[in-house]
């Protein structure tokens, strides 16, 4: 089982924060700042070079950044060794439903996990939520596909039949 985390800057409505529900429920740990963040983690950064394929399962943990993207120093981030971004995905979120990479962290956290082969951790994560089982409806056939291929450049080849 691969070890959750999350940075959050609290920038958003901590009432409607996906990760702190995960927290309290006992699935990720926050952290406040960016340097306490273990160095060989996986950070899930849409700004990465490389798509996050089932060749990443066997990470030491998985972080989320649950921040503002305006704010956030994205060259603190470039400087993480690994850094993946997710593939072409809906969101099924109240805020952004049906826009494309406008994922929660709830979201992208169990993306991750379903592509990395934790399906059935991923539907717990969405259990907190009580819309998240509209996400895996909304992505099954690409979920599905990015959870069979091999490696990143697999799943973005798998990608471009939904863009």
């Amino acid at each position: 089982m691969i070890p959750l985390y999350a940075f959050r800057d609290n920038s958003c409505d901590p009432r409607k924060c996906t990760v702190k529900k995960l927290e309290r429920a006992g699935f990720l740990k926050i952290f406040q700042k960016l340097g306490q963040i273990p160095r060989n983690t996986l950070i899930l950064d849409p700004t990465a070079e490389q798509a996050l394929s089932p060749a990443d399962r066997f990470v030491k943990s998985l972080t989320v950044l649950d921040c503002s993207w305006e704010v956030l120093d994205t060259g603190a981030i470039s400087s993480w060794r690994i850094r993946r971004a997710l593939p072409f995905l809906m969101a099924a979120n109240p805020v952004n439903f049906g826009k494309p990479c406008k994922l929660s962290s709830v979201e992208a956290v169990a993306a991750a996990l379903y592509i990395m082969g934790e399906k059935d951790r991923a539907k717990e994560l969405l259990s907190k939520v009580n819309w998240g089982i509209r996400f895996l409806e909304v992505n099954k056939e690409p979920l599905e596909l990015y959870a069979s291929a091999k490696d990143s450049t697999e799943v973005v080849k798998y990608q471009a039949l939904f863009i």
